[in-house]
């Protein structure tokens, strides 16, 4: 059995929950950037990290949905400045699985992730950004220590649905 843990990261946040889930993985595995990423055939899963940008997927971790063979078995890690479980994670992740349609999407895992307080400043002078841009401000140190334990945790549950 081998895996592939891949993400596009803009501050670091993504990149270490990936390395998180890397170290979780008790089997052949690989951890690249998606940029990096040229193939995907061989890996019996596939996890896929991105940071949150506008409520959907970023640009730049798009080419990696190119290359899912169909029913290939895929698990999506994001980072984002919105409170778990919030709507516009929620979305991304819709966003993601909708990209994803011929892909096995095992699941998911999203945690906060420090936003840049140039970007939160600049949303704070808009009226419509403002109340997301106040939430953002509580993922100041994150991810932490109980985030990447949870990340573990994640991939350990998408490994255990590979042998059902």
């Amino acid at each position: 059995m081998k895996a592939l843990v891949t993400y596009y990261s803009q501050t670091g946040n993504t990149e270490k929950v990936a390395h998180a889930i890397y170290e979780a993985i008790h089997m052949e595995k690989e951890l690249k950037p998606i940029k990096d990423v040229e193939n995907i055939k061989g890996y019996d899963i596939v996890f896929c990290g991105f940071p949150v940008h506008a409520h959907s997927v970023p640009g730049k971790a798009l080419s990696l949905f190119k290359l899912l063979p169909v029913s290939q078995k895929i698990a999506f890690f994001s980072t984002h400045g919105s409170l778990r479980g919030g709507q516009l994670p929620k979305q991304a992740f819709e966003h993601a699985i909708g990209l994803a349609s011929k892909a096995k999407v095992l699941g998911h895992f999203g945690c906060q992730g420090k936003v840049d307080n140039k970007l939160i400043d600049t949303l704070m002078k808009q009226l419509e950004h403002k109340a997301w841009a106040e939430e953002a401000l509580s993922a100041e140190g994150h991810p932490d220590q109980h985030d990447l334990a949870d990340a573990k945790k994640f991939a350990e549950e998408m490994l255990a649905k590979l042998s059902k």
